[in-house]
């Protein structure tokens, strides 16, 4: 597999395909590294892209069924020396394995709205990935002056398992009376130093991505601490907060 090339020469193009809000997370941070970003709307549209594809970042976690028909896609149109970076936070990528053929060019990546501003990037690898297609994601990650970090392929991965509990917490407490949203959100960021409160960072990640997380979790583990505050699957549900007098 072929190394991510010199970004200064501009030349190189990186496959963009998955949720919205990730898409444009990545796609601000691959374009000011001086890469191409390359972002069809449709399945039938990723063979014409194709052939320029150096490196390809499917970032669904919502809809498992149209993640699966983009992998599956991908796989079928893309070069064999291009690495498969996906999302693999509600999906582990030995599950993802299954859905393609070259297996060894698969590496998960923890992508979630709002993490790819941190300097540490989350990479996974699965039985089947070789060690090639994980150095591609390495020098990837680092290539957009992030720290890659190998960890274990496990649904939730690391932080964004830790962030989601604590947000379901956190709104676990707003719906008992035990706090408002602001109190806990100013109390975490005053007494545990986290650059924002969890529910404020709840909401920018958006809590439909934060309930598909935990329900993925939910159903890999089967443990009762990742049950869903119903407060939090409502706002998922409905788009709407909990009122302007509380935010």
């Amino acid at each position: 597999m072929k190394s991510p090339p010199d970004t200064a020469k501009k030349s190189a193009a990186v496959l963009l395909v998955g949720d919205e809000s990730l898409i444009a997370d990545f796609g601000r941070v691959t374009a000011s590294r001086g890469y191409e970003v390359l972002s069809p709307k449709e399945v039938k549209n990723f063979k014409g892209m194709a052939p320029r594809t150096h490196i390809a970042l499917e970032l669904t976690n919502i809809d498992s069924a149209k993640k699966k028909e983009r992998i599956e896609a991908l796989d079928q149109c893309l070069p064999p020396t291009a690495a498969i970076l996906t999302s693999s936070v509600n999906v582990t990528v030995l599950e993802q394995s299954t859905w393609v053929t070259m297996k060894h060019r698969l590496v998960g990546i923890g992508a979630f709205p709002t993490f790819i501003n941190r300097d540490v990037v989350e990479l996974a690898p699965s039985v089947h990935t070789l060690e090639p297609a994980v150095g591609v994601a390495v020098k990837f990650v680092e290539s957009l002056k992030k720290q890659a970090v190998v960890v274990q392929d496990r649904v939730g991965m690391v932080m964004p398992r830790i962030l989601c509990q604590i947000i379901n917490e956190a709104m676990f407490a707003v719906q008992e009376g035990t706090a408002s949203p602001k109190e806990i959100d100013v109390a975490m960021k005053i007494g545990a130093g986290y650059p924002l409160g969890p529910l404020e960072w709840g909401e920018r990640i958006g809590f439909a991505q934060v309930v598909a997380t935990l329900s993925a979790i939910h159903a890999y583990l089967g443990e009762e601490r990742y049950r869903i505050c119903p407060l939090l699957r409502e706002i998922a549900t409905t788009g709407k907060f909990w009122g302007d007098a509380e935010t």
